[in-house]
């Protein structure tokens, strides 16, 4: 069955654009062109991602994003100018699992959408169950616990997570997790790395003192580090 993309975006050209791409990729799409709007379709289409706009009139990108991640976890790549640093950062913090700039390849979009849903689908071939010290991560199931006690990820949050905890100890550079995640890496994209490990760290409660899970190695990367006996 086709997968259903939300596309939210005021300008009606780039809607056209990126709706002609990705009805030719075989995707079937619907679009909104304000935030109220793209609520709305959301809750009546039920879409399996959202590329979504930061600049709407009215309710913004960022509303949007928020209001999406109370109750769901779709997938959301944000399209954004390349002066709004700060509100890409803001949308990966609210959940976002990926950004384009603007001006931007329609291909591209193609090419984000096939990734982030290839990993969506979660990762074949390998244990159904993977844990390291408490945390423990079902990949059949797409949940991941610590303690036994329910984590709430966004998908870009559970796939580094289900790496790291994989390859207890072993140091991993922005781009071999993006390379692990997407199985692709592009440069403008490794930043986005570090907003989603501090995401995830505080979702492992991995900001308190005695902290022990996710640790950066300076100048190189990250690694999971199981608790101490």
């Amino acid at each position: 069955m086709a997968k259903k993309i939300l596309v939210v975006d005021d300008e009606l050209e780039i809607i056209k654009v990126v709706r002609a791409y990705l009805e030719r990729a075989g995707f079937v799409v619907v679009t909104a062109r304000e935030g109220h709007e793209a609520l709305a379709v959301f809750r009546h289409e039920r879409p399996h991602l959202v590329i979504l706009d930061l600049n709407l009139p009215g309710m913004d990108g960022l509303d949007v994003c928020r209001t999406l991640r109370r109750d769901s976890d779709v997938p959301i790549i944000m399209l954004t100018a390349r002066i709004e640093e700060q509100d890409r950062l803001i949308g990966l913090e609210l959940g976002a699992d990926d950004y384009v700039l603007k001006p931007f390849s329609p291909r591209e979009i193609v090419a984000r959408v096939r990734t982030i849903l290839r990993r969506a689908e979660g990762m074949p071939h390998r244990a159904e169950v993977i844990s390291a010290s408490n945390v423990s991560v079902d990949l059949l199931r797409h949940t991941a616990t610590i303690n036994s006690k329910p984590l709430d990820l966004t998908t870009m949050e559970f796939n580094l997570l289900a790496v790291l905890v994989e390859h207890p100890g072993q140091v991993f550079t922005r781009q071999q997790l993006l390379e692990q995640v997407e199985g692709i890496a592009y440069e403008a994209y490794e930043r986005t790395i570090d907003t989603h490990i501090k995401n995830l760290r505080k979702k492992l409660c991995d900001d308190c003192e005695d902290s022990h899970f996710i640790e950066t190695v300076r100048g190189v990367g990250y690694r999971f580090c199981e608790a101490e006996a």
